[in-house]
């Protein structure tokens, strides 16, 4: 799984989403699809669940996270993204409320709907100058 952290004047980017019928919160992030590399992943799940056009500058961090109600584990690979432009009027993919600007303090204050542990400590990492440089990815192909 691909997640952005988008930060723009203090506040970040989430996903305002339903899950089973609980609206939670997360950043945009999910699923890397065959044929694209990990930062075109980050780009087209941030697009489609908020309508922002993002550019990746870093890898924030990699995240494991086991909930106890599953049988699989999540594995998160962060990047940092600069909010390029915003097209309000896409269409955002289904289950999507919205996306919502919420500073670290508003975040905190809404911990409850976090849809994992990673939503915080992403957020925490960033803040705390945690990055690493895109170049740190390496997308093989087969020798021919």
């Amino acid at each position: 799984m691909v997640a952005c952290i988008v930060e723009r004047d203090g506040k970040f980017l989430l996903v305002e989403e339903d899950i089973g019928g609980a609206q939670v919160l997360n950043q945009p992030a999910g699923h890397w699809e065959a044929g694209e590399t990990l930062v075109e992943a980050a780009r087209r799940e941030t697009l489609e669940e908020t309508g922002w056009e993002v550019e990746p500058t870093h890898v924030l961090g990699i995240y494991e996270f086991k909930p106890p109600e599953l049988e699989y584990t999540f594995l998160r690979i962060a990047f940092i993204a600069e909010a390029q432009r915003h097209h309000p009027q896409r269409p955002l993919d289904h289950g999507i409320v919205g996306p919502v600007w919420l500073d670290r303090a508003q975040l905190q204050a809404c911990a409850s709907r976090h849809r994992s542990p990673s939503v915080l400590r992403c957020v925490d990492d960033y803040l705390n100058g945690q990055r690493y440089p895109l170049s740190m990815i390496a997308h093989l192909t087969a020798a021919t």
